[in-house]
């Protein structure tokens, strides 16, 4: 069967690709050899948020007297807050297989395989597999855990998100390598629902070392008071897995000191790694640099016709930014002149509790830019919202350009503050300054005015500190 467009991979990059593809008039197909929505919806963003949400009831009902109310001490059941999750996810599937069929993209189950030619190979289930040309590919693998020299996954003692997400029962105590996104969030629930949690960091910085400084700082804090253990600078050096309990050697980076961690169960969460294996990159020549695709700016390989996006390429691993590359792409691909995407203006969040959110520059990778700063902090402590809500934990960081008053950049942690975040990202796209930001009224009482009052403070014109 011909096809203008064949997408392989149906994560947030590639069944969103498919649909604007289909939009814009190209008869368009997709190859998915799990299930429709990739890690994202059925093993990643979705599923986590409804653990994570279930783990913050459970905290609000433990501390429901805080409200003037009075309830019976509650008991997480790990088994239904896996269900939850799961039906949230399977709901998600759903949706996307509604999608793609209300959009006439045709669904093609099995793994894909590129093939000279301009052609996708298609392998189903029971090893059958059929061949479709198309005049041009999207390739939409995603990625998977990244698995560590000295921790080898198991799937029982030493597990990966996904294992994380379904255990058959809580573990008493859990060990945390990685405090990225993924093992700050799973910390957070477990660690909320009465697992004991030691979090083993690589970084210096302690949890989310790509943050800015202060954000770190903070969420370290506020884990530590909560009960979480948090080792910085620190490696695994092995894990003993033979007995009942598993022993997991670590060091401190900076004092050579070792210490042996004993736990139920390890989870590892050391990021990703693109899936580009076995999908014919080599035969077709497809230039890869440590195991991620080179694209240009509208996701063109060096082999003509064939395209790559999301996690399988430069940049950051994220479903939002998967999404908005999948859709330049097609829009090029359909003869449009999309405006590239500026990688300098992607928001990430993280949805620990307190949440956290950024874009833009640290304050330390503006100073070594070269940037005169003007820099405001808004602490929720201080915001009225934040404290007839209970949520006081965390502030807004804000970074202007002192010369021109550019907005360059924002970190937030606490409350909805992943809610928060697209209002920097609009006000970075449209060039705004920290006068016109300072001036644009905020509603009372919000979180919200924070970004406000943090900017405010940037200009000596705070007022409610």
């Amino acid at each position: 069967m011909q096809y203008d467009l064949i997408v392989i991979g149906t994560g947030p990059g590639g069944y969103v690709a498919a649909i604007r593809a289909s939009q814009l008039g190209l008869k368009t197909a997709v190859v998915e050899r799990e299930s429709l929505g990739g890690i994202c919806l059925n093993w990643g963003c979705i599923p986590t948020k409804a653990l994570i949400k279930s783990a913050q009831v459970f905290n609000y009902i433990e501390h429901a007297d805080q409200y003037g109310i009075k309830v019976g001490k509650p008991t997480a059941d790990w088994g239904g807050m896996v269900k939850r999750s799961r039906g949230v996810a399977d709901g998600m599937n759903k949706g996307v297989q509604f999608l793609l069929k209300k959009n006439k993209v045709d669904v093609l189950m099995g793994s894909g395989k590129l093939v000279k030619g301009k052609k996708v190979e298609v392998t189903d289930a029971k090893g059958k597999a059929t061949t479709y040309d198309a005049k041009h590919i999207v390739v939409a693998t995603g990625a998977r855990a990244r698995a560590l020299p000295n921790l080898p996954i198991d799937g029982e003692k030493v597990i990966e998100y996904r294992k994380a997400m379904t255990l058959a029962k809580q573990p008493k105590s859990m060990v945390v390598v990685g405090a990225g996104a993924i093992g700050t969030e799973f910390a957070y629930v477990y660690g909320s629902i009465g697992t004991k949690v030691t979090v083993v960091e690589y970084m210096e910085t302690g949890l989310v070392p790509r943050e800015d400084a202060d954000v770190s700082k903070e969420l370290t804090k506020i884990y530590k008071k909560a009960g979480i253990d948090v080792l910085a600078n620190t490696s695994v050096e092995s894990v003993d897995t033979k007995g009942k309990q598993i022993k997991v050697n670590v060091k401190n980076r900076k004092t050579g000191k070792t210490d042996v961690i004993t736990c139920d169960v390890v989870l590892s969460a050391a990021g990703v790694a693109p899936n580009t294996e076995n999908i014919g990159l080599e035969e077709l020549g497809i230039k890869t640099e440590r195991g991620e695709i080179i694209v240009d700016e509208m996701y063109r390989t060096n082999v003509e016709g064939i395209y790559a996006i999301g996690d399988i390429t430069p940049g950051p691993a994220l479903a939002h930014v998967a999404s908005a590359e999948g859709i330049i792409c097609v829009e090029a691909i359909a003869g449009h002149s999309p405006e590239p995407m500026d990688y300098g203006n992607i928001p990430g969040c993280t949805y620990c509790v307190p949440e956290i959110a950024s874009v833009g520059h640290t304050e330390a990778s503006a100073r070594e830019a070269g940037y005169d700063l003007r820099i405001g902090k808004f602490p929720f402590s201080a915001s009225g919202k934040a404290s007839a809500a209970g949520v006081k934990e965390g502030f807004v960081k804000v970074i202007y350009d002192k010369k021109y008053g550019e907005l360059l950049g924002a970190h937030m942690i606490g409350a909805n503050v992943t809610e928060m975040i697209a209002e920097i990202v609009v006000a970075r796209k449209l060039e705004t300054t920290g006068h016109e930001m300072l001036k644009a009224v905020h509603p009372h009482p919000t979180m919200s005015e924070a970004v406000m009052e943090a900017t405010a403070a940037a200009y000596d014109e705070v007022i409610h500190l």
